[in-house]
């Protein structure tokens, strides 16, 4: 088990599978399809993303240097988590975006009962170690640990 520091985001606690990327994500790309078709499991439709193409992305703790594309990011964000089907948690290894901070501040003030901690700036070496189908733990403070 490792633990890394980070900065809160949005504040909240969970513990989820890690599904991690080591390239940037598009957030459109990945979660649009899914979210206008119904699939609740939110699979990856990104299929420039190999990492986690065909991946489900709902309730699982979501490991990204940074996302990439389109302005509509954090709508994207927004949507997922008005209809539940988002992410248990976001975890940057890099500064957040604008765009993804909006969503998911939004998504936390809006969307009445949903949760979705997002910490940033836990570094390369959180990226480095962290692998798909491994646990993720977010606890208050932006400490994320990793087994």
């Amino acid at each position: 088990m490792k633990e890394f520091k980070g900065r809160v985001v949005t504040p909240g606690t969970c513990t989820a599978e890690a599904v991690v990327t080591k390239q940037g994500f598009n957030t459109l790309a990945s979660m649009q399809t899914a979210l206008q078709f119904g699939d609740k499991k939110t699979k990856c439709g990104d299929q420039n993303n190999p990492d986690i193409n065909g991946l489900p992305l709902c309730g699982k703790a979501l490991c990204l240097p940074q996302t990439i594309g389109s302005t509509t990011g954090g709508l994207v964000l927004y949507c997922a988590n008005a209809m539940g089907r988002q992410p248990a948690c976001m975890l940057f290894a890099n500064h957040i975006d604008s765009l993804a901070a909006a969503g998911a501040v939004l998504a936390d003030v809006w969307v009445e009962g949903s949760t979705m901690p997002v910490v940033d700036c836990l570094g390369d070496e959180f990226l480095d170690y962290v692998k798909t189908g491994m646990t993720v733990t977010v606890k208050e403070g932006g400490i994320v640990t990793v087994e």
